[in-house]
């Protein structure tokens, strides 16, 4: 029974904040499916772990366990968390020693009883498709590239068809519906690409989803036009949302334009806020982080919000903003920069206060904080709270 290994890097730049020392890399969604789900789908492994040398103790809801490099061993994949890969599941013939993409080793293949010794170049890998991922930002570009035949993908498995008094604009066959709740009068516009709701999915009457899309299970899209973007499960998603990443358990049920961001789990946005994805000068957009300016080679950057962070009503955020963990935006202007566990720009939240906020807000997503999660929470907190 063959195992999979992701391998975060061991210490994640700048170029990934504001989740770097927040959740493994491997946990980050790449299209509709988190970066160990691409993996796992490609080489069918049942059981999947990851090595996060920056968030040793780890644990969200539905995350894959953190474990030590002593646990790899044959036989298994180590893949990269940093590589996003394409395609249906491989045949892997014996004797393959690994898999690369345009000649660069991104996994490699233990056998039985062998221990993992360290990434190395192999010899004859299988060349596979895939993307890169540098930071951050390069998960709004798989959205934009991975997320079409994402959607065609996942649209194998069959739904039940267009919602009575639905609008369709394109081919209904494009419209895949799995159980989901959608009032009269939503339009589907599927001319440049699929919409596919999963199940227990809610849309209410007076929204417009724009191809490619995915929704997640138990997730609420309560009006506004939601465009190219991802949605993981148990979101409320309300406005004009354009390629925007959620990675799921995430609130903004209000309006406000988010476009080209990305948004980390248990994210609350207040009502109005507002993000810019677009410079006056039409120029690249640069990250302003503490260790110096990163060269993101984007156009369209919104905001980057790490988990549990919030924002208060009315929010202005500028284009290549970043939001770190837990912080509390309060008040105009909003810095670029917002440090971890900042509040009203003067102080960081306590770890008490931390845990009592995650503690009301988890179980309204039917999530209890159990042990594991409460470790994680203290760990986080210690790592980025001071």
């Amino acid at each position: 029974m063959r195992r999979l290994f992701l391998l975060d890097p061991p210490v994640p730049g700048d170029d990934w904040a504001p989740f770097a020392g927040v959740r493994p890399i491997a946990e980050a969604r790449a299209g509709a499916f988190r970066i160990w789900e691409r993996w796992q789908r490609l080489v069918g492994a049942e059981h999947v772990a990851v090595v996060s040398p920056a968030t040793p103790k780890f644990a969200d809801v539905d995350s894959i366990p953190v474990v030590e490099p002593a646990a790899l061993i044959g036989p298994a994949v180590v893949a990269r968390s940093t590589f996003a890969p394409i395609g249906a599941a491989l045949d892997l013939p014996p004797g393959v020693r690994g898999l690369a993409c345009h000649g660069v080793t991104v996994a490699w293949i233990l056998d039985e009883g062998e221990a993992w010794q360290g990434p190395s170049e192999v010899v004859d890998p299988i060349e596979i498709k895939g993307l890169r991922l540098a930071g951050s930002p390069d998960l709004i570009t798989a959205c934009e590239r991975l997320l079409e035949d994402d959607c065609i993908t996942l649209g194998e498995d069959g739904g039940f068809g267009v919602p009575a008094g639905s609008i369709v604009i394109g081919d209904p066959r494009a419209v895949v519906v799995r159980t989901a709740s959608v009032e009269p009068q939503v339009v589907f516009d599927v001319r440049k690409g699929p919409v596919v709701l999963e199940p227990d999915t809610v849309v209410r009457a007076g929204t417009r989803l724009e191809g490619p899309l995915w929704v997640g299970p138990h997730s609420w899209v309560l009006g506004g036009a939601v465009r190219h973007s991802v949605i993981g499960p148990h979101c409320r998603v309300h406005g004009e949302v354009s390629t925007t990443v959620f990675f799921g358990y995430a609130n903004k049920s209000h309006d406000g334009f988010l476009g080209h961001s990305v948004v980390g789990q248990w994210v609350n946005l207040g009502a109005g806020t507002i993000t810019s994805n677009l410079k006056n000068t039409y120029g690249p957009i640069r990250l302003d982080l503490p260790n110096g300016r990163v060269e993101t080679g984007r156009t369209n950057l919104g905001t980057l919000f790490g988990d549990h962070a919030k924002t208060a009503i009315g929010s202005l955020l500028s284009t290549g903003s970043v939001i770190g963990a837990g912080a509390n935006v309060v008040g105009n202007p909003v810095p670029r920069y917002v440090r971890p566990f900042l509040w009203d720009h003067e102080r960081r939240i306590t770890l008490d206060g931390f845990l009592t906020i995650a503690g009301r807000v988890m179980p309204r997503r039917g999530v209890d904080v159990t042990e594991a999660i409460a470790a994680s929470l203290t760990a986080l907190h210690g790592r980025l709270g001071r």
